[in-house]
């Protein structure tokens, strides 16, 4: 790739370095998109054990990539983002990739397909991962910094996308059991919603 439209790229998705996330982090201060797709990269990185028919290093490429649209529209949290904002984070994917030189519009718009689709394992691991990083990383910051709706959806989100493997259905019970202790914390402490 030509230096120059390597830079313009790359001072484009700089832009994840900032845009913040509706998570905390343990330290108290608003996780970036850029931080969650790194964690959720590393998280694939260590399943290559876990899943030998998988091609890790795809799926890694997933997690790295998934989030780059939000460098134009920033993250909305899952409980607020509707198919309109789906779609125009879609466009902004296909402007970016589009601007790549070949071979990487063809490339990442296959790899923005299959994510899309979630048929194949690889597809499937990406998601779960993402959204596992997600609770993790709840659990991590604490229920001081949860919103009264992320009681209930702390101990089911990511249920259903690591339903596919034994691996990460006991992975995601035992962030669930993390979950359901500090949530019993919050109340003994008070600070969690009535219900």
């Amino acid at each position: 790739m030509e230096a120059k439209a390597l830079i313009g790229f790359l001072r484009v998705m700089a832009r994840l370095k900032d845009a913040p996330r509706h998570c905390w982090t343990p330290g108290g201060r608003r996780e970036s998109v850029a931080e969650h797709s790194w964690r959720v990269s590393l998280m694939a990185m260590l399943m290559k054990d876990e899943f030998p028919g998988v091609d890790i290093d795809k799926v890694v490429r997933m997690c790295l990539v998934h989030d780059i649209g939000e460098a134009i529209t920033g993250d909305i949290p899952t409980f607020l983002k509707t198919d309109a904002d789906r779609a125009v984070e879609g466009k902004e994917v296909d402007a970016l990739i589009g601007g790549l030189p070949e071979p990487w519009p063809e490339d990442l718009g296959a790899l923005f397909a299959e994510m899309d689709a979630l048929q194949t394992p690889e597809a499937k691991l990406y998601k779960a991962l993402d959204r596992m990083e997600a609770i993790q990383s709840h659990n991590e910051s604490g229920a001081d910094s949860w919103l009264p709706l992320e009681y209930e959806l702390n101990l089911t989100y990511g249920e259903r996308e690591a339903a596919f493997s034994p691996y990460l259905s006991a992975l995601r019970a035992e962030m669930r059991r993390e979950t359901e202790a500090i949530i019993d914390d919050a109340k003994q402490r008070g600070i969690a919603p009535e219900g």
